[in-house]
């Protein structure tokens, strides 16, 4: 879930054990790589090229416990695309290659990329205070721009928070509390007023903890300084220009269009467990903080353009991508250090509530990327995902290391 970081190299998908009936449903082998057309530098792999260590990267997923995977590569071997897994339990069809997915908190890199443009074009200050921009949240002066995309804000996050080590529930957001108002609408200023009604954190600037209020407030400001909505501006400076059609935020839209793999939730009934698919769900819950529909070809062309510098002047890329904290979080970028020979990579991955998680990394440069989707049978204990902090790495060392094992 999006309330601390979700799904980095170190922190990802805690508190998960696979069982029984996820193992037993989840049956299914990779699929070919293939070329998809596309316009990128990186030069395009033969169709049908084998890539067998993908395909067993991919494989090692379903076999943990996740129901599908889809799979895109670019390197210097060209683009290889894959799936493994199933589309929906019970079925054989595997899961799309290109079939969107809810991606979560990837969209705090999107959100950034907005602020910057805006930043770039002197209609905002990264020094200022927020309160500047929105008088009439009542947010404490202190708190800058800056401070909410690095999230040194210190204000409450409204899916719920420690304060003084004691937990301060908000919004339910995970669970079977989230399962029963799963399509409930909220709008952006709900959810940053309930937060600023709860205490802070910690003073403005002087610790590092992740909160998607931050970048729900970052939404609010966009809008203010532009005069549109944020679905607007994202399709007038991001996807028109880079000619991203799979994508989009989908408001109170509870249906993922299009071909698409199916998320699951288990709980228990009357002693017995049950499980609903959860592919309809309503994303307002986390407004420009995990509120994105993407496609793993749109997510691959994003960051590439990002780490290309085609959105941004390169001072404010180079300031997007400075690591601050204990987090190693840049403004809506993770910093990761992958170790000897392999150098470093950018990433932010992502989790809606239950059911899916997304990944998007990609090399300084953008020439290297890697953009996933999983899906899997969750509960409250978040399913089937006690590997899946190793299975990312060996997956990620295999993209961005040739495949060696790192120290």
């Amino acid at each position: 879930m999006n309330t601390q970081p979700p799904l980095t190299a170190t922190k990802v998908f805690r508190r998960a054990a696979a069982t029984a009936l996820a193992a037993a449903l989840l049956a299914g082998a990779a699929t070919t790589g293939t070329a998809s057309a596309d316009s990128g530098a990186v030069p395009k792999a033969a169709a049908g090229q084998d890539r067998p260590e993908l395909q067993k990267a991919m494989q090692a997923f379903v076999d943990a416990g996740f129901t599908g995977m889809q799979l895109r590569v670019n390197d210097r071997q060209g683009e290889w695309v894959g799936s493994a897994g199933v589309r929906k339990i019970g079925q054989s069809a595997k899961p799309p290659t290109n079939g969107r997915f809810p991606s979560g908190s990837v969209i705090k890199t999107v959100t950034a990329t907005l602020v910057l443009q805006l930043v770039a074009e002197g209609k905002i200050e990264l020094d200022s205070p927020v309160a500047d921009y929105l008088p009439k949240l009542g947010v404490d002066k202190r708190i800058t721009v800056r401070m909410l995309l690095q999230h040194t804000s210190g204000l409450f996050n409204y899916t719920g928070d420690t304060i003084d080590g004691k937990y301060v529930p908000g919004i339910p957001s995970q669970g079977d509390a989230w399962l029963a108002n799963r399509f409930k609408s909220y709008q952006p200023e709900e959810l940053v007023r309930l937060a600023l009604s709860k205490p802070a954190k910690f003073e403005p600037g002087t610790a590092q903890e992740y909160a998607n209020t931050n970048y729900t407030l970052a939404l609010l400001l966009i809008e203010k300084v532009s005069g549109h909505s944020y679905a607007q501006e994202l399709q007038r400076r991001i996807l028109r220009p880079l000619g991203l059609r799979g994508t989009l935020v989908p408001g109170n839209r509870t249906t993922i269009p299009g071909p698409h793999a199916h998320g699951y939730y288990r709980y228990q009934e009357d002693g017995r467990d049950k499980v609903v698919d959860i592919s309809r769900q309503n994303l307002s819950l986390l407004a420009g903080a995990g509120d994105l529909i993407s496609t793993t070809e749109d997510l691959q062309m994003f960051i590439s353009a990002l780490m290309g510098g085609k959105l941004l002047p390169a001072e404010l890329l180079a300031e997007m991508r400075k690591p601050y904290g204990k987090y190693n979080y840049g403004f809506g970028l993770f910093v990761q250090d992958l170790g000897p020979n392999c150098g470093t990579v950018y990433q932010h991955n992502g989790s809606p509530p239950h059911g899916y998680g997304a990944l998007m990394y990609s090399s300084p440069d953008g020439k290297k990327t890697l953009t996933a989707s999983v899906t899997w049978v969750d509960e409250v204990t978040r399913g089937p995902a006690k590997d899946f902090q190793k299975l990312t790495d060996a997956l990620v060392k295999q993209v961005f290391c040739d495949g060696q094992a790192t120290g």
